[in-house]
């Protein structure tokens, strides 16, 4: 039953953590952190992330800049930049580390104890893959929460809202974290237990030593 739980989770965490970093990769890219809809002109609409501004309109279509300046930036943004440039690396090197360490391959596999804490290293990555994931959407989140509902601006000045780059790394940050948990969960379980290994092994040696004893001459 251990095995099975134990192959489960490998599977089931490496499925999830690939899953949390490809999103935690489009997340850092994405240009739909903020919207802003236009009351005066509803056809036309503002997106900002953390690279460049875009405006669509229903006839010209999507228009992007970059930013031009990075100091320019409001801290949310130029420290997001950081935090998911970091997500996206060691969700990198939480992948790599944790695949080497899988029961499926069969590099080092005579070391169990090496494979081991190489995979539960890939999981302490993945975890911090998906810390720094959930904090600059998180962070970008409560600022626009509270810009929205800041009563020192005026009624008709336009309020930025959620983007769906938002959801795309919360979603990106909560499958790494269990992704890594569930690596961690299989490195801890139960492997094949040596005292099986040394029945086999009994068993195999029985016949022989059974027909040593028939070989053998009774002394009276």
């Amino acid at each position: 039953m251990a095995l099975v739980f134990r192959t489960v989770a490998q599977l089931v965490g490496l499925l999830l953590s690939f899953l949390g970093w490809i999103l935690s990769c489009l997340t850092t890219y994405l240009p739909q952190w903020k919207n802003l809809n236009l009351q005066l002109n509803e056809m036309e609409n503002w997106t900002m992330g953390l690279w460049k501004t875009c405006v669509i309109q229903e006839q010209v279509g999507m228009q992007c800049k970059d930013f031009d300046s990075f100091l320019a930036l409001p801290a949310e943004l130029r420290i997001s930049r950081v935090l998911m440039f970091l997500s996206n690396g060691f969700g990198v090197l939480g992948l790599l580390t944790s695949g080497f360490g899988l029961d499926y391959l069969r590099i080092g596999g005579r070391q169990r104890e090496l494979k081991k804490w190489l995979m539960i290293l890939g999981g302490i990555l993945l975890w911090l893959s998906g810390i720094t994931a959930l904090i600059p959407v998180s962070w970008v989140a409560h600022t626009t929460v509270q810009e929205f509902w800041d009563k020192t601006i005026p009624d008709v000045v336009p309020r930025w809202e959620f983007g769906k780059a938002l959801f795309v790394g919360w979603f990106a940050g909560f499958f790494l974290v269990i992704g890594g948990s569930l690596f961690n969960c299989a490195a801890c379980s139960t492997q094949a237990s040596p005292s099986f290994n040394h029945y086999t092994v009994a068993e195999i040696q029985d016949p022989w030593q059974n027909l040593e004893m028939k070989n053998t001459p009774l002394k009276i």
